[in-house]
């Protein structure tokens, strides 16, 4: 038996051994803290994804996403934000897929799926938090990169939301962006760039606000990055000579400042275009397009299309400028019916110059000629002179297709008004306005792309031609374009929104409120003048409507090919 002090020293000697082996509800509690502190640390570094943006944006900037293991993301997770832009009711996203492959549906990717723009805030007092509003829509915009529309956020508590810093999705992010998340102002930017041969086409916001002026171009230099403005720049050797690799990249130009005090600087302006390389498809010509710029005309489209197809038009260059109406849809329909319509997502307001300069660019290698008009705009032949029916258009400028000098038809446009009516017509346009102003307003241009200046200047009325030339005015015996220019006040008032032109006034704005772009009388506010109906009526002109029932009519029943959609 063991001695009282033996008993004591194996005590002694135990007691350390035994402190290193916790309890097992120690061990139990600990455990619990562990994953409890873990999920609280997974939870606000989510939330810190909202507010951070990578390093700050080069020419040699490197794309930077946050992708996300959660296996109901799909796809969702394999986005960039290239690039924001500011306008008055709206920021911009350009969205790259990191994985051109995906072929993601815009709308899977956006409303219908919860899609969120994250923004970050700058508040009073070093305060900095994070909100968070629904997209307005998103889109196809070039074959690996998509275009996301968030609404712009205002003032809060103490804080100022003013960068769209993320998207999100289902609590998730699902693509952060490059650079330091600066978002570009739509006033000063370089917005488009395509190739052109050994040189790129630059699009470019607020270097010039000269209408139908050409810039000195010893005042730009183009750069490439390891109001209507167009700059053509030459391409550096190695991108002449392999152009598969000028595609993606980032250019923009600058320009001289006017000296002061015997010194001069150059400002190079900011840029969110990325080179084109494919615009038309080599194959062989049609004779006779039609290219436009839109915005919410998905109800009248049909009707413009489909006529001007009965006339002769192959094939339509629709350039959306952020409509959010069914056009989308019309348009698929149109196609599986058999017509040749390619819809060209255009989100940069008040560039229609810019946009026709762009189709003119595209049509090139597909179409010998190309007619610029609006959707309320239709081809007449009054009197009959050997264009009188189905293709009658494309006759007519076929017979001056190998002419050496003509470059440009060009027609007088009359425009019409709502002739006593308060609602819409239900046979389209054509058939329910009658009554017009007598004399004609401005001329719209069926151009050859081939003979355009290389500036590509144009003011939608009518294009700059090369050297050698020159445009031919259409007697109003031989062809006329009704301008459905005054229509019953809620369609008319729809303009009031925004107009896609550059150099014309929008109806808000006091500005040139006696130029024809505008409503005689109308003013600035969208309140509808005493009978309205009335006006711009001083000829009644039966003479489209009375073709039109007599040879696209159903000889059974009167009905119209567009009937049925409008």
């Amino acid at each position: 038996m063991d001695s009282p002090e033996q008993r004591r020293k194996r005590k002694r000697n135990l007691k350390p051994t035994t402190r290193l082996i916790p309890p097992v509800k120690s061990l139990v509690y600990f455990v619990f803290f562990f994953i409890f502190f873990y999920l609280l640390f997974k939870r606000h570094t989510l939330a810190l994804n909202d507010v951070v943006s990578s390093s700050s944006l080069s020419s040699l900037s490197i794309t930077t996403s946050f992708t996300s293991s959660y296996k109901g993301l799909k796809n969702f997770d394999k986005f960039s934000i290239q690039a924001r832009v500011s306008f008055p009711d709206h920021v911009l996203l350009l969205v790259k897929k990191l994985d051109v492959g995906l072929g993601s549906d815009p709308v899977e990717f956006g409303v219908e799926n919860r899609l969120e723009c994250v923004y970050r805030s700058n508040g009073t007092g070093g305060q900095r938090g994070v909100d968070r509003l629904n997209v307005l829509s998103v889109d196809e915009y070039t074959d690996d990169r998509l275009i996301v529309r968030c609404p712009l956020l205002g003032q809060g508590k103490g804080r100022n939301f003013t960068e769209v810093s993320g998207l999100r999705r289902r609590g998730l992010m699902v693509g952060i962006g490059e650079g330091d998340g600066k978002t570009n102002r739509w006033e000063n930017l370089a917005y488009e760039a395509v190739l052109d041969g050994n040189t790129a086409v630059v699009f470019v916001k607020g270097i010039s606000h000269r209408q139908d002026k050409e810039s000195d171009p010893n005042q730009f230099s183009c750069h490439f990055g390891f109001a209507q403005e167009v700059v053509r720049c030459v391409l550096p050797r190695s991108m002449a000579m392999h152009p598969e690799k000028a595609r993606g990249v980032r250019a923009t130009v600058s320009f001289r400042m006017p000296r002061v005090r015997g010194r001069s600087r150059r400002v190079v302006v900011p840029s969110v275009a990325r080179i084109d390389t494919e615009l038309g498809a080599r194959s062989e010509k049609r004779e006779l397009c039609a290219c436009t710029m839109l915005w919410n005309q998905g109800r009248s489209i049909r009707e413009w299309i489909m006529y001007h197809s009965w006339l002769g038009v192959e094939k339509w260059f629709i350039y959306d400028n952020n409509s959010d109406d069914e056009i989308t849809d019309v348009i698929k329909n149109l196609n599986f019916e058999g017509y040749n319509v390619s819809r060209h997502v255009w989100p940069w307001i008040k560039t229609q110059e810019a946009g026709f300069s762009h189709c003119a660019l595209r049509a090139r290698s597909e179409c010998n000629w190309v007619s610029f008009m609006d959707v309320d705009e239709f081809y007449y032949f009054p009197y009959n002179k050997g264009y009188s029916g189905q293709g009658s258009l494309k006759t007519l400028v076929s017979n001056y297709t190998n002419s050496s000098t003509i470059g440009e038809i060009r027609t007088s446009c009359h425009s019409f008004g709502p002739s006593g009516l308060t609602s819409r017509p239900r046979k389209g346009v054509m058939v329910g306005y009658t009554c017009r102003l007598q004399s004609p307003e401005r001329h719209k241009s069926i151009i050859r792309p081939d003979a355009l200046d290389t500036t590509l200047m144009n003011v939608v009325h009518h294009f700059h031609l090369k050297k050698g030339f020159t445009f031919m005015d259409l007697h109003q015996n031989v062809a006329v374009i009704n301008h459905y220019k005054y229509q019953v006040w809620e369609v008319f008032r729809a303009k009031f929104y925004r107009r896609v032109a550059t150099y014309v006034a929008d109806w808000k704005d006091n500005q040139n409120e006696g130029s024809r772009d505008r409503a005689p009388g109308l003013g600035t506010e969208a309140i509808e003048p005493p009978d309205w109906r009335r006006q711009f009526c001083e000829v009644w002109d039966t003479g489209l409507r009375d073709f039109v029932l007599a040879n696209l009519a159903d000889v059974t029943n009167g009905v119209l090919p567009w009937d049925r959609d409008l």
